[in-house]
């Protein structure tokens, strides 16, 4: 663990006084306590998007409970104490992992679930310490996938799967911390999405991250209606290996210095927009919590209308930002108008556009057929006759233009011949004899 995370605060105990009445002058001076040095949880002290992103505050209205956050991942380890109460139900879709989906599946990627989940509603120890999620009281809902070429099921067929899943076990939020690299998508997510969002789900995607390749943002991403999240530093700035840009973000959040549970319990430190969009989804719980009768689109609207600007982002949203920072205490308190739509696009109206358009109806002819004279019958074929023996058409179109020209020409030919010799004779005739 890093030495920044184990450092110690000193905090100064308060000092309750008891005792009868005594007469004023003899007040006795009162003994201040001794001061108390108690050691700030160094893991608690590293998560520092709970104050830079107002979580503390945003607890004074409600930590979530109630809620329920699907995390179609790798799977939720059930092994670490962070989760024992977290999780209310779960699946595989993958074919490799186990029917509750708390096996981590994978191999490269086994503890990204955890992660992911512990970012969203992990539970602290009972003394209080340890890492809390942003939403430590609301439900999950373990999904597990298999992101590799091991997987038993297609991966778009997973993904659609999970989200039909999660919606009818009711989730609230839907959190998809992972990309395609490409900006379309399988055809199959089309209804799966719809259906999350036609049952008012908030479904709030990763950007994807540059360091991994990344360099668009990508499906689920570029899906109209979900709510797209960038990542930025410790400064607020937008992160240039742990986020990709683009326009389809909407919001920003941590996405560089992260904490996570692993499967086996132990803390790791991580980046991505994968760990920005649970922090996002965690402040979804809270919202829908605070808010039970607002519809998704109106969450998504609150996150984005109470973002914290960045200096310097005049026009929203903006590719590296979105609309702002993600502020948990606004998005729960702030006074925020109601809108009647999704502020995220409607996937409905895409989809028949792209999709399904209808076809152009033909024009209906107002002129009838023209009618047309019959050809005249073919000739009848021509007996066969010997090749050896000339026919009609060879003499007439053949032998007798052969003759016309040829004849002619052998006489003049002849005529000229015969002149040169006689003049040759007279020459020869008029010469002198030597």
């Amino acid at each position: 663990m890093p030495s920044s995370i184990a450092a110690l605060a000193v905090i100064a105990a308060s000092v309750l006084l008891t005792g009868a009445a005594t007469p004023p002058a003899e007040t006795p001076t009162p003994t201040p306590s001794p001061t108390v040095e108690k050691p700030i949880d160094p893991i608690r002290a590293a998560e520092y998007w709970l104050d830079g992103a107002r979580v503390h505050d945003a607890w004074k209205t409600t930590r979530g409970e109630g809620v329920k956050i699907a995390v179609i991942d790798t799977g939720i380890a059930q092994g670490p104490p962070a989760f024992r109460d977290a999780v209310s139900g779960g699946t595989d879709v993958s074919g490799t992992g186990t029917e509750d989906g708390r096996t981590p599946v994978g191999t490269i990627d086994i503890n990204h679930g955890s992660w992911v989940a512990s970012l969203a509603a992990a539970r602290p120890e009972a003394d209080g310490t340890g890492m809390i999620g942003v939403a430590p009281e609301a439900e999950l809902l373990s999904i597990s996938v298999n992101f590799g070429a091991s997987a038993a099921v297609p991966f778009t067929e997973q993904i659609a799967n999970a989200m039909r899943w999660a919606v009818d076990h009711g989730a609230d939020v839907i959190n998809l911390s992972f990309t395609t690299n490409t900006l379309d998508w399988d055809g199959s997510w089309d209804d799966a999405f719809l259906y999350a969002f036609e049952h008012d789900v908030v479904v709030v995607v990763a950007a994807g991250n540059r360091g991994s390749g990344t360099s668009i943002v990508g499906a689920p991403a570029t899906i109209p209606g979900v709510l797209t999240v960038g990542g930025v530093n410790q400064h607020g700035e937008a992160s240039v290996e742990a986020s990709t840009q683009g326009i389809t973000i909407g919001i920003s959040a941590p996405s560089e210095g992260l904490l996570g549970i692993s499967a086996d319990g132990r803390m790791a430190e991580w980046d991505g927009t994968s760990g920005a969009a649970p922090i996002v989804a965690g402040v979804a719980a809270l919202v829908r919590a605070a808010h039970p009768d607002l519809s998704a689109g109106n969450v998504i609207n609150r996150i984005l209308k109470t973002a914290i600007p960045v200096e310097g982002v005049d026009r929203v949203p903006d590719p590296l930002y979105g609309y702002g920072l993600i502020d948990a205490n606004a998005a729960v308190t702030a006074p925020v108008a109601s809108v009647d739509a999704d502020p995220a696009a409607d996937l409905e109206e895409w989809i028949r556009v792209f999709r399904r358009a209808e076809t152009v109806p033909q024009p209906t002819p107002t002129i009838g057929p023209v009618a047309v004279d019959p050809l005249p019958a073919a000739d009848p074929p021509s007996e066969a006759g010997s090749p050896l023996l000339p026919s009609a058409q060879t003499l007439l179109y053949g032998t007798l233009p052969l003759i016309m020209f040829t004849v002619p020409g052998i006489l003049v030919a002849l005529g000229v011949t015969a002149a040169a010799r006689r003049i040759r004779s007279a020459r020869a005739q008029r010469t002198p004899a030597p």
